[in-house]
């Protein structure tokens, strides 16, 4: 229906008004015969105004008649009727002529690169290195290589596991899969063993299989053994094993920051300002020629480009800026206020590291006064498995 409505908008349309005692039955016998009808606007129980195509014009007067009504043309829309009324206007249609060459033209280029990741989950750079590997804005359609945009950047970077390029209108679709960092995977039938992946004090350790080349109160460096896998028997000698086992131990999770007795701090007013400019690909039109009223202020820009239809976008865009008015404050702290600041933010981003906040067992704090500040380190010791495996060379 859409797509007979845009034609007949294009072969030309006419509003008319149908004024009778038949309207339902003159509605149902264009819809038997398939004739486009749309906006269809009831007037009282007796009228009737609708748009229909140029071309089934005669239909619909042959059926008003059949049915008893009367009709009445009341505008007239579409590109006949428009070319006809401007027809003597050289300029208008030198302009319009203007337009569709350069829509022709840009239609060849890519003038939106759009990145989609699954789960939306960002994936850092990967629009630089798109762009790098080949597919830029600006680019002309047939110089993009796809199969050769994706290899570049997949050789790369380790961190992708799927990527794909889609051309549609002037819009460029990267669909990108992250891949999943999975450890080394050691077959069950492999001779390995275990060793340290963490620094720390080992607290418990068991083996289910091998044996064990560390004890409770070792401390251990990352590739420390903890589980060698092989075993020594009197009579048997030394047999290699697939080593397994369960090792706890205290990690230290350990943070620093130097907190300045006398600082600037930045707070944000609440006044902001808005000013646009119109982007033409890499030309600018400022339409704000003024400089900003506030003295100190942070800016932010959001572009939004204009398309016509869902993948067809233009090289043009309209950027506004937004500037939030920033008021500085000069602080100066004590000792003691320095020191509760450090330990406040250090402890914060040490909380949202840790998930399994019950195996905190210790928390060790220091400070050191320095010339122009605090100096504080926060440790947290917190119970963790540690362990992986690592295959036997002969």
């Amino acid at each position: 229906m859409l797509i007979k409505i845009l034609f007949n908008y294009i072969i030309g349309y006419i509003r008319i008004s149908i004024e009778g005692y038949y309207i339902e039955r003159f509605i149902n016998i264009c819809r038997n015969n398939k004739i486009a009808i749309w906006k269809l606007k009831r007037d009282k129980n007796v009228k009737l105004e609708l748009n229909v195509g140029i071309r089934d014009l005669r239909k619909i007067a042959k059926i008003a008649k059949k049915t008893q009504c009367k009709m009445k043309i009341l505008r007239k829309r579409g590109l006949p009727f428009l070319f006809n009324k401007y027809r003597k206007r050289k300029i208008f249609f030198a302009f319009l002529l203007l337009i569709i060459i350069l829509l022709a033209i840009t239609s060849n280029f890519v003038w939106n690169i759009e990145v989609i990741t699954e789960d939306n989950e960002p994936i850092d750079n990967i629009y630089q290195d798109v762009a790098n590997s080949g597919l830029s804005i600006g680019k002309l359609k047939s110089q993009i290589n796809t199969k050769e945009i994706i290899n570049k950047v997949r050789l790369d970077r380790d961190d992708i596991a799927w990527m794909g390029i889609e051309l549609k209108g002037t819009n460029a679709i990267v669909k990108v899969v992250k891949a999943t960092a999975k450890p080394e995977i050691v077959d069950e039938s492999d001779y390995c063993s275990i060793v340290s992946d963490k620094q720390g004090i080992i607290t418990k350790i068991n083996a289910q299989n091998g044996t064990i080349a560390a004890k409770v109160g070792d401390t251990v460096n990352i590739g420390t053994p903890l589980i060698n896998g092989w075993m020594e028997g009197k009579y048997t000698g030394i047999r290699y094993v697939h080593a397994k086992g369960e090792i706890e131990a205290k990690v230290w999770h350990t943070k620093r920051k130097i907190i300045p007795y006398n600082t600037t701090e930045r707070k944000e007013t609440g006044n902001i300002e808005e000013k646009y400019k119109i982007k033409i690909n890499n030309f600018e039109i400022n339409l704000s020629k003024r400089l900003s009223k506030f003295k100190i202020y942070d800016t932010i820009e959001t572009e939004k480009k204009f398309k016509i239809f869902s993948d067809f976008y233009l090289p043009i865009s309209l950027v506004k800026i937004t500037n939030k008015e920033i008021q500085e404050e000069q602080k100066t702290y004590t000792i003691e206020e320095a020191k509760n600041i450090g330990i406040q933010e250090l402890q914060e981003e040490l909380d949202n590291e840790i998930e399994e906040k019950e195996k905190i067992v210790n928390k060790i704090i220091n400070t050191y006064e320095k010339e122009d500040g605090i100096e504080v380190y926060i440790t947290y010791e917190v119970l963790e498995n540690i362990g992986t495996n690592e295959k036997i060379v002969f």
